[in-house]
């Protein structure tokens, strides 16, 4: 029996909330993962994508993963990925990266036989550029097969990419097809074939309330798999059908508390209300997130985030969903007001060229002193390499990968809860991450520079 844990979506360096405590979270869920595997002994651990929140992570962020998979590799484990969204595909990759350093490797169309199993990978890719793959595979003598891949697959909510047309390009009969991009946790079969997304291992938005985990998943060896199960297909206990002795199992890990507080508040209540809901609730170093509807009186968001995190809370945030016309004289609380710039620009329907412009723009990650460097590097490779990348987004931009990706770093898909979500994800999820950081800034940091929608704004 083969056995490898699937996990992905760890979004390490997400500073979410503008808080370096959460950004540790992030690491601090994708180490219990390694822990778990260590302790299990497990064949593989399979990363499906978006193992940063960021293409250009920082050297802590990088040293943090060192440190966590290093126990990983002296115990004879192999970190097997692929990359997502998140990261990018144009050059070398964090990936390559650990790959030098014997940490992790990169799976692609060869395959890396793990016991009884060949593991193929899949990077994301950008909808515009999917017509020119083949799916072909080298084919290896083993009695399973699994393809690693990111993205938003159908059947699954929210898919522009046909999972099922890919099994059926594809040269090699797939067993199972272990998905990142989605943090929602889902399993489907698609005509015997498995296919299932792990979820994030933190959660990047609001409206990823189910607990966090990963999949556990077992590939039977021949003399292991089930002859009834061949049987009633073929009568014969001699062939099998895709995904025979394929076993998926979900295993939930601790993370940072969230605390809900959704309000209705009737008529005559109000603020006060708001805050008797929270003093009913352990929100001791909890993300506290309130969520008010109804036709109760006014809330000022700045005041209930100051009294949530007088309680004890690690932060506190309001989402006030009911359209009030009143004039209030405070200032305006945003828990990510960065969002509300990136819903912006995703409207405008930019080029990929223009919105990975615009984010070197007005990311804190390059000095201000290099902006102007960085655009024109960027610019340069473009017009050399890749034309296509300043082709104006489609209208369904919104569901492929960065275009569409909010700063919660979070999928949109539908949940368990019945909440709409997504990481094209990303955007349909900002649930509650529209609210905030009352000074619009990031600990101090100068606000970057307004949106601007031609090149010479950004030169």
């Amino acid at each position: 029996m083969t056995t490898v844990i699937h996990t992905g979506d760890t979004h390490l360096g997400y500073r979410q909330y503008h808080s370096p405590v959460r950004r540790r979270d992030f690491l601090d869920a994708f180490r219990r993962v390694v822990e778990d595997a260590i302790a299990d002994d497990v064949d593989a651990v399979v990363h499906a994508g978006d193992l940063y929140h960021d293409r250009t992570p920082g050297l802590e962020d990088l040293m943090g993963t060192i440190e966590v998979l290093r126990p990983l590799a002296d115990a004879d484990i192999p970190f097997l990925a692929v990359v997502g969204n998140h990261e990018g595909t144009r050059h070398a990759q964090w990936l390559d990266l650990f790959e030098t350093l014997g940490l992790a490797e990169r799976l692609d169309s060869e395959g890396r036989v793990v016991g009884d199993t060949a593991l193929y990978g899949l990077d994301y890719v950008p909808e515009s550029k999917r017509d020119a793959l083949d799916y072909q595979f080298a084919e290896r003598d083993t009695a399973h097969a699994a393809l690693v891949s990111h993205g938003l697959f159908q059947p699954f909510p929210h898919g522009t990419w046909d999972l099922a047309e890919i099994l059926d390009a594809a040269n090699v009969a797939f067993d199972a097809v272990l998905l990142g991009d989605d943090h929602t946790p889902d399993t489907r079969r698609i005509d015997g074939t498995w296919a299932t997304y792990c979820g994030s291992t933190e959660r990047a938005s609001a409206s990823e309330r189910d607990p966090r985990g990963y999949n556990v998943v077992e590939f039977a060896a021949d003399d292991e798999r089930s002859e009834a199960s061949s049987n009633e297909r073929t009568g014969s206990g001699e062939s099998r059908e895709p995904g025979d002795g394929v076993t998926i199992r979900r295993r939930g890990i601790d993370t940072r508390d969230f605390v809900f507080v959704d309000l209705e508040l009737a008529d005559g209540e109000g603020e006060e209300r708001v805050r008797q809901r929270i003093r009913e609730e352990s929100v001791e170093d909890a993300v506290v997130v309130v969520t008010v509807e109804g036709d109760g009186g006014d809330v000022t968001p700045a005041d209930v985030e100051r009294f949530g995190d007088e309680r004890g809370a690690l932060v506190t945030r309001v989402n006030d969903r009911r359209e009030v016309d009143v004039e209030v004289d405070v200032d305006a609380s945003f828990a990510d007001p960065d969002e509300a710039v990136q819903d912006r620009v995703r409207e405008l329907g930019l080029s990929e060229a223009a919105r990975g412009i615009d984010e070197t723009v007005r990311t804190d990650d390059v000095a201000k002193s290099n902006v102007r460097d960085t655009v024109e590097d960027r610019v340069r490779e473009l017009v050399e390499d890749d034309l296509t990348a300043f082709e104006g987004a489609d209208e369904d931009a919104s569901g492929e990968g960065e275009a569409a990706t909010s700063d919660d770093g979070g999928s949109a898909a539908a949940g368990a809860d019945g909440g709409t979500a997504t990481d094209p994800a990303d955007a349909a999820r900002a649930d509650v991450d529209g609210a905030g950081d009352e000074s619009g800034k990031d600990d101090g940091d100068d606000a970057g520079p307004s949106t601007a929608t031609t090149m010479e704004d950004y030169l």
